[in-house]
């Protein structure tokens, strides 16, 4: 661990820690950049799997080269010539490698038949099928190469096929060299270009091998291949030319053209000190590059975080409007409106009726009496109530669903919601019905009030004279009479309600009594509608925080970012 110039121990554990944070990070929630997010955090498991972690616990095992790169450059030709037998398929069709091929020095096998490297590869032997096994990497023996060295044959970096080219990228980054193979004709192809400069980055170790270089044009490729590699930091990068020549019998490249490469290689997998300077330098630069790319899933994970706080406080948000609109329905005169109004004129009459109410309120008592007592008016007057607290709870109910909807269609994640659970559209089953039933169970509790607080002899006899169910009705338009919603003419009839309903409540139960049931009738009835949004608005806060906590998340990435910072020294 010299090398490394830090505590082996320390740094191993400061790399676990920060791969379980990175494990547990989830990026449930549709926000920009959410996509790259993945795949960065994707391939930085991949790599903390594939090469840091298993590197730094085994510094001793063989050197792994990697040959990668674009379709049609000989990669599969290159390596069998270098291990001289055909140990990966090689031809005109493309893709030729679809799954990668291993080759090893038969001492060095018990360093790759376990899953110490490449963990979500399984191992394969024997010789090439055509028949497709996605999700392996066969192992080749051969004792042509050197011991201490092993060669992994890519898919090709550009393939047509994703899965080829992931998997590429994922190998690639599990090299301690790579041995990048491009050709005359292409050397100077985008994306080739875009994984140097990534290796360049990271401090990886890399060898370039220009295949297929037509003998005359040898003199004018390499220097300008020599300067490209200079400008994008890969000056170090050694270069090797292979010239454009006919194959053996075999099907392998002549000795004579592979000689300078295979030289090169045997002397590196035979110097221990050599083998350890490119391990050194491309460990280095891998863990080196953690912290930036774990700052970078940070910051995509905070993103994540404020998705989450903005949904939930959209929904709460509505259900709490919701909430006020309801409550200023209940006081601010407006279920005192429509057909209410009416049915409370054909019970106790015209405007007339409220200019004389003061003075003769004796004289009336016994029209009342009657009226309240079952008259089809008060029937009416109480289904126009509870018809008129329905609506409103039902109104108000609804509109905070649909406007969450609405929001959640707008705001960053809510897409996600809304497709992970398409139910959310609609209420709950049966919501109507609970409402209906939710008044209902407040007319009965409002009875209930009425008959506790007529207990005593002389109070039960008013209330007898009136009905529990008249009494009731009054208690109600008591409890909705205020005027701050009204206008106009409308303002003299609730008033009016409001004055004989309270008269007659105080002259049984008292004025303090009257205002102390008013106030209890509203919270009771207020106290029913929360529990009954609480239901609407649980389904939504449900769905948001079923997707995962991700807060939190992002201070514990940097946290193990700079607990590895520190293990570096």
């Amino acid at each position: 661990m010299a090398a490394l110039g830090t505590d082996e121990h320390l740094l191993v554990e400061a790399v676990s820690d920060l791969r379980a944070a990175v494990d547990e990070s989830a990026l449930p929630f549709e926000v920009p950049g959410r996509d790259e997010a993945l795949a960065a955090r994707r391939d930085l498991l991949q790599q903390l799997d594939d090469y840091v972690l298993p590197r730094l616990r085994s510094l001793d095992a063989p050197l792994l080269a990697v040959v990668g790169g674009s379709t049609g450059a000989g990669k599969s030709t290159l390596v069998n010539s270098l291990v001289g037998a055909q140990v990966s398929r090689s031809g005109v069709i493309r893709p030729t490698t679809t799954r990668p091929v291993l080759v090893h020095h038969p001492d060095d096998e018990h360093w790759f038949a376990d899953a110490r490297i490449l963990p979500g590869l399984a191992r394969v032997t024997g010789a090439e099928s055509d028949e497709a096994q996605p999700g392996t990497v066969r192992l080749a023996r051969s004792t042509a190469l050197p011991a201490g060295m092993a060669l992994l044959d890519a898919p090709d970096i550009d393939s047509v096929v994703q899965a080829n080219r992931e998997l590429a990228g994922q190998l690639l980054s599990a090299a301690d060299l790579w041995l990048f193979v491009t050709t005359a004709a292409r050397y100077a192809d985008a994306v080739p270009w875009d994984l140097l400069r990534t290796a360049a980055d990271r401090g990886t170790a890399v060898a370039i091998i220009l295949d297929r270089v037509p003998p005359e044009a040898t003199d004018e490729i390499r220097p300008h291949l020599v300067a490209m590699l200079r400008e994008q930091g890969l000056a170090t990068a050694p270069v090797f030319a292979i010239p454009e020549v006919q194959l053996t019998q075999a099907g392998l490249l002549p000795e004579e053209a592979m000689a300078r490469l295979k030289g090169w290689l045997h002397a590196l997998a035979s110097d221990s000190r050599a083998r350890t300077v490119v391990v050194s330098q491309t460990l280095k630069g891998a863990i080196g590059s953690l912290e930036g790319r774990t700052a970078d899933l940070a910051e995509a994970a905070q993103a994540q975080s404020i998705a989450r706080r903005d949904l939930l406080a959209a929904v709460n948000e509505q259900f709490a409007r919701a909430h006020a609109e309801v409550k200023a329905g209940m006081t601010d005169g407006t279920l005192l409106r429509g057909e209410v109004l009416a049915r409370w004129q054909e019970f106790v009459g015209t405007g007339e009726f409220f200019r004389q109410v003061e003075s003769t309120i004796g004289r009336w008592r016994d029209r009342l009496t009657a009226a309240v007592k079952g008259a089809p008016p008060s029937a009416t007057l109480g289904e126009a109530l509870q018809s008129g607290v329905a609506a409103l709870v039902t109104a108000h109910g609804e509109s905070a669903i649909t406007e969450t909807i609405r929001d959640l269609r707008r705001a960053d994640g809510g897409q996600t919601v809304l497709a992970a659970h398409p139910d959310l559209a609609q209420g709950s089953s049966g919501f109507r019905e609970s409402v209906d039933r939710l008044v209902r169970d407040w007319q009965g509790e409002i009875f209930d009030m009425v008959r506790t607080e007529g207990g005593n002899r002389r109070t039960n006899a008013r209330v007898a004279a009136y009905g529990v169910n008249g009494i009731g009705l009054f208690l109600m338009l008591v409890t909705f009479a205020h005027t701050g919603g009204l206008s106009g003419a409308e303002v003299g009839i609730a008033g009016g309600t409001s004055v004989l309903a309270q008269r007659v409540l105080e002259a049984i139960f008292g004025d303090q009594a009257v205002r102390e049931m008013a106030t209890r009738a509203r919270r009771s009835l207020l106290e029913r509608v929360d529990s009954l949004y609480a239901v609407e608005r649980g389904r939504f806060l449900a769905a948001i925080e079923g997707l995962g906590n991700v807060d939190g998340q992002a201070a514990r990435l940097d946290a193990a970012a700079r607990a590895l910072a520190g293990a570096r020294g």
